[in-house]
């Protein structure tokens, strides 16, 4: 597009506030022919094709040039609300859940004048509080989407048309368009590339916020498109494109370009065309044809929509609720029952229900949500795991309760950082502490030969020919492309990092790669310069496992295919040898990435004739690939001279094996789901030690047929604690046809690991895991792919690294690095329930045991629906009587953090759910029974004299149970929790000085008054306490017995 001009006319050209970009001349750019193919062969003309765009889910053909409104808008919307819908939609979601009908239901009584008891706010303040802070929470929270979308949308491109070069914002494209995206842009919409800047029509993108990878992709611009004389005679050709229906699979695409003006001419269309939504121009400026639009795209595609996330404690509650709400109505309808269901029974009914409303206190609700913001405070300024961010404020106690681990790999377990480690060509091996000694075989390999040498420098020259012939393999075989940045430094592009690894070994043993394009590559040694001609490549895929190159030596003419590939499709390839497998073993157990390394000479009627046959398949139209393959492997793919293997190590993050050891001794199942393919997850699985050094593997790849399918499940069950790897084809294949049978099984393997999954397969294994258990599901990612796996679990950890912010910013947790969640999991985590559950308990029993006192106090009154507390004492019990002390219980913890990490055993018994049960909820409730019986009935007995008084004494016991009952809780006192109860009691006994109403001051100083309460509250706290001391002995909890 720009070929004809440098980079510093191209850089103040683009400087200029017009349209000049279409205006740019460019240079004729020779491309070898791509065969000609009618357009009636391969689909229905354009002008037969009826209007199929109008459904989006089928194909679509449409015009270059002229845009179609028909399609889906490119707009990007991940708002949750709009104007109309938020307070309705906020409502629903909050009373959806019983816990908070019910508060609402007994606020709105207190408009009805025969139901009103007490104060109307202490009804309604509360509730409304609540529903405050959900809603400005999530109008905040959606405000900010608002403004990330508004950016997005917003974001000018440079749109060509028959009127020139205008300014556009994303939204505005159209499918048809001409759009240009300049370097380190982010494309706007899934596009076909036309053209390039570079004379060979390629480009390079990075797809990292598409399918988790870092590896910079190669794109290849249409060929006729590319060799146009200039951009906007684009638009004088009568050219249709027809694309197939849009679909989530990133690694595929079919479609076909047409110019009409070119005798039907035909480009056929793939992946290696596309350039999808959200990856980035790496290279310089691009022109694309915009393809599919918004809800069309790839990307959105593979999003799905985040669900409102409700914390573990939150749901345990509102289940509890129902309980506690049926034993109001069977209290209620006792004390009625009691008097006979005289008169207005139903009407005292509905009274008893409020006066018993507090067994289901709303100061519950209050108490959770602060108790959640400490939680997340202490996370974040934890400095053992600094960089810790809480963005879903309300599931912290989810941390407590994880049961599946389902992990990223690239930036999530590794570094996505690749170093050569081994080379072994089959008499000698190097490791990454003899490679000089390789540096001095090659500069020996390229002297002059010697006609007189003896026989020793003979053998010495025999080894160092070896190496020149392995590392030029190595430097000649690959898709690696030498750059250079704005500041002059040399750095190599990519598909795979491992590729990039190994020629920057090449690179440090002394053979340079200095310059490749899609014709020409030159690798330097020492003074020497060799230059190759590319004739033909063979791209790496998932199915082949290999990839290969033929070049011709420029100097000596001389025709070699090259291949390098996994080990269990070349020992095919290869000649006979009776080492390859055992040194593939070696390195495979140390956790490295082989590829074995094959050349086969080639006389030049051979690569004719196999060029010839080549091309021939490469116009079949049905199974052309099969066909390609079949003339490789006739022509080249047989009796390989086997040159070397070589050992890559993928770097793992700092302390990760030992981290998956603590998570798997806390009694997580750990899965792995990566979009790499099969061979590197394998040993990334391997060399983390998720997968156990001597653990059988048992791989499952192109299942295409349900008996296949159950076979293989079938041939895994008789593996036993096998760990199970599996390929996103057949994934794919179990999920559509078989996902139960797939999961039943995979729930009882100890390993399982996914690889190419795209993120919308991620996210359906974590739904699948959830709907087909009970139990907790935390997934953890590092990339945009991994968003919506992120969204799809219980809970979603994000960590932030080199694929970018998107998953941590999508996270309900963001942490730096892997290693943390050891910590934030056995420690927060588990502080976080624990605390919550204790909190929850003691909030319940405090709400039962007045209701109690109330039961008792009506029952010796005729059953009359009268409070006994009413007015600022009954507001200030679950406020400034109580709230302090009670609330000074998320500062209690039962062991050390060292212990929780040292033992990471204990995390096993959070998971089991035993702390928050039906079980430990009826102790409770009994407790209440006791001592809210206990307290009334001591009052009514010990101070018969002064039975007007009975309010400041029954009062007066309650408040002080409550207060030893929480110092009874304490496993670990904190200095809140001291302050809050000396301060909270001293500040009870000064207030009863100020309410008159309610407190006699002579009565309250008097000796009886203090040694009678002393005597209800011991008979209330001491029974319990030796219960709980006596149950402590019988069934001591687990981290009692360290």
């Amino acid at each position: 597009m720009y070929s004809s001009i440098t980079k510093k006319s191209y850089s103040r050209i683009r400087e200029t506030s017009t349209g000049s970009t279409a205006d740019i001349p460019l240079q004729d750019i020779h491309h070898q022919e791509s065969p000609s193919h009618s357009v009636d062969s391969i689909r229905p003309s354009f002008d037969s094709i009826k209007d199929l765009s109008k459904n989006p889910l089928r194909s679509r053909t449409f015009k270059l040039g002229h845009p179609d409104c028909s399609f889906a808008p490119n707009v990007i919307q991940n708002q949750k609300y709009n104007f109309l819908s938020f307070i309705p939609v906020v409502l629903y979601h909050q009373f959806k859940f019983f816990f908070n009908m019910y508060f609402l239901l007994v606020a709105l009584s207190q408009l009805i004048k025969v139901l009103q008891i007490g104060y109307m706010f202490t009804y309604f303040g509360p509730l409304l509080f609540v529903l405050s802070v959900t809603m400005f929470k999530e109008g905040y929270d959606d405000y900010i989407r608002y403004c990330r979308d508004k950016e997005a949308n917003s974001k000018l491109y440079d749109r060509l048309s028959e009127g020139g070069v205008k300014k556009v914002p994303s939204s505005d494209l159209k499918v048809g368009d001409l759009v240009f995206i300049h370097k380190n842009d982010t494309v706007p919409a899934d596009c076909i590339l036309l053209r390039t800047v570079e004379n060979t029509g390629t480009c390079f993108i990075r797809t990292d916020q598409l399918d988790g990878e870092t590896d910079w992709k190669l794109r290849i611009a249409v060929n006729t498109s590319q060799k146009s004389v200039a951009n906007e005679s684009l638009l004088d050709e009568d050219t249709s494109v027809y694309a197939e229906p849009p679909h989530k699979d990133i690694h595929s695409f079919v479609g076909n370009i047409t110019w009409k003006t070119k005798n039907n001419h035909v480009d056929p269309l793939t992946t290696d065309n596309m350039i999808w939504m959200n990856t980035v121009i790496a290279s310089d400026t691009v022109l694309g044809l915009v393809t599919y639009t918004g809800k069309d795209t790839k990307a959105v595609l593979n999003t799905s929509s985040a669900a409102t996330k409700i914390g573990l404690v939150d749901l345990e509650i509102n289940q509890l609720s129902k309980v506690l709400a049926l034993v109001t109505l069977i209290l209620s309808l006792i004390m009625v029952g009691l008097d006979g269901f005289k008169g207005l029974w139903y009407v005292y009914t509905l009274r008893f229900l409020i006066l018993f409303s507090y067994i289901i206190p709303i100061s519950l609700r209050v108490n959770l949500d602060m108790s959640k913001t400490m939680y997340s405070y202490q996370m974040m300024n934890d400095s053992e795991i600094k960089g810790t961010i809480v963005r879903t404020s309300t599931i912290p106690e989810g941390l407590g309760r994880i049961d599946y681990l389902l992990s990223d790999k690239t930036g999530t377990l590794t570094k996505n950082e690749m170093e050569m480690r081994k080379i072994h060509m089959g008499t000698v091996s190097f490791d990454s502490e003899s490679m000089e000694e390789v540096s001095m075989q090659l500069k020996e390999a390229f002297k002059e030969k010697v006609s007189d040498a003896n026989f020793a420098f003979k053998r010495q020259q025999g080894m160092s020919m070896k190496v020149k012939d392995v590392l030029c393999a190595l430097a000649l075989c690959h898709n690696v492309t030498p750059t250079t940045d704005d500041h002059g430094n040399v750095f190599y592009q990519a598909a795979s990092p491992d590729e990039v690894a190994i020629v920057q070994w090449t690179e440090s043993v002394g053979l340079q790669l200095i310059y490749r394009d899609i014709n020409t590559i030159r690798i330097r040694c020492l003074a020497n310069t060799l230059e190759y001609e590319i004739l033909e490549t063979f791209p790496f895929t998932s199915e082949s496992k290999r990839m290969g190159i033929i070049v011709r030596d420029v100097l000596t003419n001389e025709i070699t295919f090259y291949q390098k590939g996994a080990d269990s499709i070349m020992s095919q390839i290869v000649c006979y040898n009776d080492w390859l497998e055992e040194e593939c073993s070696n390195m495979a157990r140390e956790g490295l990435r082989t590829l074995v390394i094959g050349k086969k000479h080639l006389s030049k009627e051979h690569y004719d004739e196999f060029n010839r046959q080549y091309h021939q398949a490469k116009l079949i139209l049905h199974d052309r690939s099969e066909a390609i393959q079949q003339v490789v492997k006739t022509y080249l793919e047989n009796d390989l001279e086997l040159l070397g293997l070589t050992g890559v190590e993928d770097k793992l993050q700092d302390n990760v094996k030992f981290t998956l050891e603590l998570l798997r001794n806390a009694g997580l199942h750990i899965w792995m789901l990566t979009g790499d393919k099969i061979e590197t997850a394998t040993c990334i699985a391997m060399s983390s030690k998720l997968v156990a050094r001597n653990q059988p593997i048992y791989q499952i790849t192109k299942v295409s047929s349900l008996e296949n399918a159950l076979e293989k499940l079938d041939q895994v069950r008789t593996m036993r604690d096998c760990a199970l790897v599996i390929d996103g084809e057949s994934l794919q294949f179990y999920l559509d046809h078989a996902s139960q049978e797939l999961i039943s099984l995979a729930l009882t393997l100890p390993v399982v690991v996914c690889s190419r999954c795209t993120p919308t397969q991620k996210a359906d294994i974590v739904s699948l895991i959830n709907s087909s258990t009970n139990k907790r599901t935390c997934a953890v990612g590092d990339g945009g792919n991994d968003v919506s796996m992120i969204q799809a679990a219980h809970v979603g950890i994000g960590i932030e690294g080199r694929e970018g912010r998107q998953a941590s910013l999508a996270a309900d947790f963001s942490v730096t690095q892997f290693s943390h969640l050891s910590r934030l999991l056995l420690w927060h985590g588990r502080n976080s329930y624990q605390r919550s559950a204790k909190l929850a308990h003691f909030i319940i029993h405090r709400g039962f045991i007045i209701s109690i006192m109330q039961a008792v106090f009506s029952a010796l009154f005729y059953f009359a629906p009268i409070g006994l507390y009413q007015g600022f004492i009954l507001v200030g019990y679950t406020t400034i009587y109580t709230m302090f002390p009670v609330f000074s219980l998320v500062f209690d913890q039962d062991i050390t953090d060292d212990k929780a990490l040292l033992y990471p055993e204990l995390y096993k018994e959070l998971t089991k759910g035993r702390t928050l049960t039906y079980k430990t909820f009826f102790i409770w409730i009994l407790i209440s029974v006791y001592q809210g019986g206990v307290i009334m009935i001591l009052a009514i007995w010990l101070f018969e004299d002064e039975f007007i008084r009975i309010v400041s004494i029954s009062f007066t016991s309650l408040i002080f149970n409550e207060l030893f009952m929480v110092a009874m809780e304490v496993s670990t006192w904190h200095i809140a929790m001291v302050l809050s109860l000396i301060l909270t009691g001293s500040f009870y006994i000064t207030s009863m000085w100020y309410l008159p109403n309610y407190f006699d001051i002579t009565f309250i100083t008097s000796f009886p008054f203090i040694w009678k309460v002393s005597v209800i509250v011991s008979t209330s706290i001491l029974p319990v306490f030796m219960y709980k001391q006596l149950m402590w002995i019988l069934h001591p909890p687990g981290h009692a017995k360290l």
